[in-house]
């Protein structure tokens, strides 16, 4: 295969779980799936990032997505409590 279809297949899947990740987190209903709004507020992170403090809110994010990854990886507990299969 062509090195350039390859290199378009890597960013077409990695643009297509970003997206997943803005669905998962709840972005799109809460933004009522507001473009403008979803990108103000990346440029905002992005600014934070660049920020004297982006370290420090790198590394708070980083750890809350970490556990919210773990989190849904964990089966549901209160099916498991209430004797559901």
């Amino acid at each position: 295969m062509r090195e350039w279809v390859v290199k378009r297949r890597e960013r077409t899947r990695q643009l297509i779980e970003l997206g997943g990740l803005v669905t998962k987190a709840g972005l799109v209903d809460l933004t009522d799936d507001d473009r403008a709004m979803l990108y103000g507020a990346f440029l905002w992170m992005a600014d934070k990032l660049r920020s004297e403090r982006g370290d420090h809110a790198a590394a708070l994010w980083k750890r809350r997505g970490k556990r919210a990854f773990e989190a849904d990886a964990l089966p549901d507990n209160n099916s498991i409590a209430m004797g559901a299969p």
